[in-house]
């Protein structure tokens, strides 16, 4: 007899969640875009979220790093995270109205200077972001600024809609590099002609490391800081922040990341997001489990590689 862990079943479950997706997306496109953005994002933070345990997961989060938020505030971030996250999916299929917004975004900050300098000399370059505001947006801003930015993205667990949903990144600005083998040479090629990347680095990385964020260890990926190093590629984090009317941004590029080693250049980047995080709080992407992994075996693991590191230093 099938289980619900049969292959069957979960390609099943994929398509189903990939066409009420599709529906959703499909039914708000239908309406003009200053309607549809918030309309997503309503229908994320009070349907879709509370459904698929999104605002739990939410509270979760919030009280293992933040326990003394209070009880009003949790709440609140219940239902602005996922609506946040709703109108970041739907800005991503709206690629023309989208751009159209977002490619006149204010574009300010210390790293600017080092970006325009990393580009006439001809340098490869790596923005470092989050899931946080709206990365797309500082995507979009960037080309409008004349800098060619390419992209480093996980592919999705559910195929069906991973489909649609890398065409979609595509469309904004390109090259694209999946997360793989294939990917990560490509990506290499692009950066050793001087290409400029933009990596989001705060997912939980089964091989990663347990580094500080919010005071609690999370597993984190050392791969961008490493890229940094051995293209000698300055290391920029830069922010989409989402303007309080929800449908406009201000981008802002923070001074690079001064060139270490790679843990304490991934603790900086943990620590500069992490401040973004506690300025505009329901802009994280709360939903996704970043200490899962924090403790345990991966994160044993993890300290083990740190050691290593410090010993072959």
């Amino acid at each position: 007899m099938n289980t619900p862990t049969d292959p069957f079943h979960i390609r099943a479950g994929e398509y189903i969640v990939n066409l009420i997706l599709r529906g959703l997306i499909g039914l708000t496109g239908l309406m003009p875009y200053r309607w549809r953005v918030p309309a997503m994002g309503w229908i994320t933070s009070q349907i879709v979220a509370p459904l698929a345990g999104y605002s739990a997961r939410v509270r979760d989060n919030l009280a293992h790093v933040c326990p003394d938020l209070p009880e009003a505030e949790v709440r609140r971030l219940m239902r602005a995270v996922p609506d946040n996250a709703g109108r970041g999916m739907i800005e991503m299929y709206s690629t023309r109205d989208f751009t159209a917004h977002a490619r006149h975004s204010p574009v300010e900050g210390p790293g600017m200077q080092a970006v325009r300098e990393a580009k006439a000399a001809g340098r490869p370059l790596i923005f470092v972001t989050g899931h946080f505001g709206s990365f797309n947006a500082a995507r979009v801003a960037m080309v409008e600024q004349g800098i060619d930015l390419g992209g480093f993205y996980r592919p999705l667990k559910n195929r069906y809609f991973n489909a649609h949903y890398s065409r979609a990144m595509t469309a904004l600005s390109q090259p694209m590099f999946e997360q793989s083998k294939r990917g990560m040479v490509q990506m290499t090629k692009h950066l050793r002609a001087g290409g400029t990347l933009a990596i989001l680095t705060d997912l939980n990385a089964h091989w990663g490391v347990p580094l500080d964020f919010f005071g609690k260890p999370a597993l984190t990926s050392l791969v961008t800081a490493e890229l940094a190093l051995k293209f000698d590629a300055p290391l920029v984090p830069v922010w989409g922040i989402r303007r309080e009317n929800g449908l406009d941004f201000d981008v802002h590029v923070e001074a690079p990341i001064p060139p270490s080693d790679p843990v304490t250049m991934t603790q900086e980047f943990n620590d500069r997001l992490e401040a973004q995080v506690r300025a505009h709080m329901d802009q994280w992407f709360w939903i996704h489990r970043r200490w899962k992994d924090g403790t345990g075996v991966m994160a044993e693991r993890g300290a083990e590689r740190i050691a290593e590191m410090q010993n072959d230093d």
